[in-house]
């Protein structure tokens, strides 16, 4: 039997994909103002990344009020931006394709000019992001603030925002949830240890810090069922001030937890790609987070950072991953799953307008077929 590829076809969960090429989620700052409710441009956005039997992953969108660092970034919490997300979804469904939403809470990765009553942003402790700057929503480059830390008993409610997140998402119409575990935002902000100084049951062991995930996990599974929930992890990440001293005991534990759940899948952001919402980055010599965790791993793992299309075939023939989340390569080429299995040149993509601006380097970029006639 021949190896899978790329275009193989995969169930994940109760979906019959086409192919393996997955649309990573990506914010892009686009959502109207002051609803953060999505908008027919991001409709637009996505139908043309859309295809049959294929999956795209809905860019990260808060689950309540306090969980924004950005400007511009849709949330799922109230009727406006759930009536927002219908748009999106329809149009993607009338592509034949899939989408779940990516659910988010950044945790102490924003500012106090992004909360409800200008209040200091809420993480696991009272630890600051170190030696890193942030953009305040009037645009001003400030140091990050010390968070607030969570009390014992705001962490029930935090859970439950995102349980409702799960049921707006459903209300919303997609075919499933991703629950954001990485790139140092709130649920990473519980798992690590330089994050996370809690003496209750949130902190101190492994087992204290990774059930913070756990319960907001299971939360999605109560609304979708396990087979339409997925998660995402950053194992030796370090973006937004995360980075776990020896990140192989924690993050074995919470895959080998989570492998037990009956999960969609399992989606890690490659240690070589860490960081790269702020920059060009490609780190050389570090582990790969597919090869050494596909082992505790039973269930469809996704995998992404930094790939192109023969490394990515290499990765699922070589049994490393099922699937292959693209992000920047999606943004400037629509066409990216019909691109890649005729061999058609990428087109570049533009840092400066990923995450500012209306069409240009959103919509506005052009399939093969387009360029090819022009």
């Amino acid at each position: 039997m021949n190896p899978p590829s790329l275009f193989s076809p995969l169930k994940i969960g109760p979906y019959q994909l086409k192919h393996r090429i997955v649309m990573a989620p990506l914010t892009r700052m686009r959502a109207a103002k002051p609803s953060l409710a999505p908008r027919p441009l991001n409709a637009k956005y996505y139908a043309q990344r859309a295809t049959p039997g294929g999956l795209l992953i809905a860019e990260a969108s808060p689950v309540v009020a306090t969980g924004f660092g950005n400007p511009g970034v849709p949330g799922i919490y109230t009727e406006a931006q759930i009536a927002g997300w219908r748009e999106v979804v329809d149009a993607v469904h009338a592509k034949g394709g899939f989408i779940f939403l990516q659910l988010w809470h950044v945790g102490r990765v924003s500012h106090s000019s992004y909360q409800p009553g200008g209040v200091l942003p809420v993480a696991p402790s009272a630890v600051a992001i170190p030696e890193l700057k942030t953009m305040t929503a009037d645009g001003k480059v400030v140091e990050y603030e010390t968070p607030r830390a969570l009390e014992t008993s705001e962490i029930p409610l935090m859970v439950e925002a995102y349980r409702q997140a799960a049921k707006n998402a459903l209300a919303a119409g997609f075919d499933g949830v991703e629950i954001h575990g990485a790139n140092g935002y709130l649920i990473e902000q519980f798992l690590q240890s330089r994050s996370n100084l809690r003496t209750d049951q949130y902190g101190g062991s492994i087992e204290n810090r990774v059930r913070f995930l756990m319960e907001v996990t299971q939360a999605a599974i109560d609304v979708w069922g396990a087979e339409r929930v997925g998660v995402r992890l950053s194992p030796y990440g370090i973006a937004n001030g995360s980075g776990e001293a020896d990140p192989m005991p924690l993050y074995s534990h919470a895959i080998k937890a989570l492998d037990k759940l009956g999960l969609a899948y399992l989606h890690f952001i490659e240690p070589r790609a860490s960081g790269t919402g702020r920059a060009e980055v490609d780190w050389q010599n570090v582990p790969s987070a597919m090869v050494l965790y596909r082992p505790m791993w039973s269930g469809v793992l996704m995998t992404a950072g930094n790939f192109v299309g023969g490394s990515a075939q290499s990765a699922i023939a070589e049994g490393h991953a099922d699937a292959i989340a693209f992000g920047r390569y999606f943004i400037s080429n629509p066409d990216l799953p019909r691109r890649l299995e005729r061999g058609y040149p990428l087109t570049p993509y533009n840092r400066a307008t990923f995450y500012s601006g209306e069409e240009k380097g959103y919509t506005d970029y052009p399939v093969h077929d387009e360029m090819a006639q022009a």
